[in-house]
């Protein structure tokens, strides 16, 4: 089964269906679709319970798209990848769509939660 996620005109993911893997050649009417990726985003995104939207693939093995899309995900179409949404405001993208907090987590083994306020890790009890 292959995954698709459906977004918004600002790129955000507001959907995920379940749907035919891109090896399926036809819908299930009979309808040549074409075995690619791309025929069956087009597909979807012809379907009229899908109002428009624009739809890419998304896969749980993270091999398509950077991550499996979830709602509320960003869309980066210059790289192709899905962005989780941002954990705090002082946290930014590094080059592998990855965010990132101003100060790395600590390397000592205890476990920590983020302080957003003071921008520090604080150790968790």
């Amino acid at each position: 089964m292959a995954h698709y996620a459906f977004l918004d005109s600002n790129n955000v993911v507001v959907k995920v269906i379940t749907g035919v893997d891109e090896t399926i050649t036809q819908d299930d009417n009979g309808t040549p679709v074409g075995g690619s990726t791309e025929a069956w985003e087009r597909f979807y995104e012809s379907q009229s319970w899908h109002s428009g939207l624009t739809c890419k693939r998304t896969s749980y093995n993270h091999r398509i798209r950077k991550q499996y899309a979830g709602i509320g995900f960003a869309y980066l179409p210059d790289a192709d990848v899905f962005v989780a949404p941002q954990p705090f405001p002082s946290w930014t993208l590094d080059d592998n769509h990855d965010w990132q907090p101003p100060t790395p987590y600590p390397s000592d083994g205890g476990v920590y939660r983020w302080n957003e306020t003071e921008l520090e890790w604080v150790l968790f009890n």
